[in-house]
């Protein structure tokens, strides 16, 4: 089997969204993904790595993603270039996937389970979309009203998050993920943070426990955007409520940091999806500076680095949670490592975007009820870009051959 064409997908619906479809000579394609900084890893797909995989056999994945990182230059953790490695690698693996008419799971060795819960972040479909389009006939909704049938989690939970955590409680769910503090950080750049603003950013924690007391666990979000001094300010309140986790209270790469916060609290924190490699992660494991590992599939250099990233967590005896909230392809790929990995413990996902966007760009969708979602049981990645979608005139799809 030859790879005989490359192509790349954007929208502008989604402009933070990138696709890849490989196709080999016995008619397979192979469907990769990648979100953030599109456009330069589209370039980097369409440049250098489609005329390296060209005439190359797609089932030999190992080499083809050592001869990405080595025989074309790569750049550092977040890049471009790693997100490009990424989205193909996620497209090798589901070729591989559907040439030997099993679940990219199955490819990987097999499942250690057949489901796993998720949790919501509480995003809203805009996340995904341009803002203020009318992508897909979606029309943007005012800052607090929703049109009947849309998910406005954001809103949602920084004005009513005890009725956001009841409605996700009645679909089954029973963890959801918020961050109330980012509204504060302009104030001082995120170098200081009032005692007045600590308390309205515990606000939503607040409402969501004298609502549903404990029968909901609570992710709280902080997006590495504070200093340190302000970060332990905000961690020691939050005890209060006690959040599932805390996730990004510094950037990925301040190994120090997050070991400082990490020594002030009993919460955990963790991190954190923006790294690429695992040999990114090691610090941060090796040090204690996390508790939780997380990872994005389409940052990190696609499923073959992901499962090398879950089996240095396991080897810390730390659990590892895939991020998901960027595209469908993303989320198909996680759930396929959770369904593989034994230190697996939850699925991200966003409401909004599974109900209001993800049906609109693939074929099919994973099998979610009542908070669980279950192994995909098709060949490959288990989902496909449908044919209406890369007929719209706001798609642009480009061919290397």
């Amino acid at each position: 089997m030859k790879i005989t064409t490359v192509e790349t997908v954007r929208t502008s619906n989604i402009p933070r969204w990138v696709w890849v479809r490989l196709h080999t000579d016995d008619g397979i394609i192979g469907l990769g993904e990648s979100t953030g900084v599109s456009s330069p890893a589209e370039a980097h797909i369409r440049a250098e790595l489609a005329p390296y995989l060209l005439g190359k056999d797609p089932m030999q994945i190992a080499r083809l993603h050592q001869g990405m990182q080595t025989e074309i230059p790569t750049g550092p953790n977040g890049s471009a270039e790693w997100r490009a490695i990424s989205a193909v690698d996620i497209a090798l693996w589901d070729i591989v996937g559907q040439a030997t008419g099993q679940p990219i799971h199955q490819a990987l060795g097999g499942r250690v389970r057949d489901s796993i819960p998720i949790y919501n972040t509480c995003a809203d479909w805009r996340y995904a979309v341009r803002p203020g389009s009318q992508a897909f006939g979606l029309s943007s909704p005012t800052v607090h009203e929703t049109p009947a049938g849309k998910y406005d989690d954001l809103q949602g939970f920084l004005n009513d998050a005890g009725t956001v955590a009841e409605s996700l409680l009645s679909e089954g769910v029973k963890a959801m993920k918020i961050w109330p503090f980012d509204q504060f950080v302009q104030k001082t750049n995120g170098q200081h943070i009032s005692a007045e603003d600590v308390n309205k950013g515990l606000e939503p924690f607040r409402k969501i426990r004298g609502r549903v007391g404990n029968r909901m666990e609570i992710m709280a979000e902080l997006h590495g955007m504070w200093n340190i001094p302000s970060v332990v300010k905000i961690v020691k309140a939050l005890e209060e409520v006690q959040p599932y986790w805390i996730e990004d209270v510094t950037t990925a790469d301040n190994v120090e940091g997050l070991r400082q916060v990490q020594e002030r609290t009993h919460l955990p924190v963790l991190g954190s999806e923006t790294l690429a490699s695992a040999e990114a992660y090691r610090p941060m494991l090796s040090s204690g500076a996390i508790r939780i590992l997380m990872f994005d599939t389409t940052f990190v250099g696609g499923f073959t680095e992901a499962r090398k990233v879950m089996s240095l967590a396991e080897s810390h005896k730390v659990p590892a949670t895939p991020h998901d909230c960027n595209g469908p392809v993303n989320l198909f790929a996680g759930i396929h490592l959770c369904m593989h990995a034994p230190n697996a413990f939850i699925q991200e996902t966003t409401r909004a975007f599974i109900h209001e966007v993800y049906g609109r760009v693939v074929d099919r969708l994973p099998r979610i009820e009542n908070g669980i979602v279950y192994a995909p049981e098709d060949p490959g990645i288990g989902t496909a870009l449908r044919d209406d979608f890369l007929a719209d005139p706001g798609t642009v799809v480009t061919t290397i051959e």
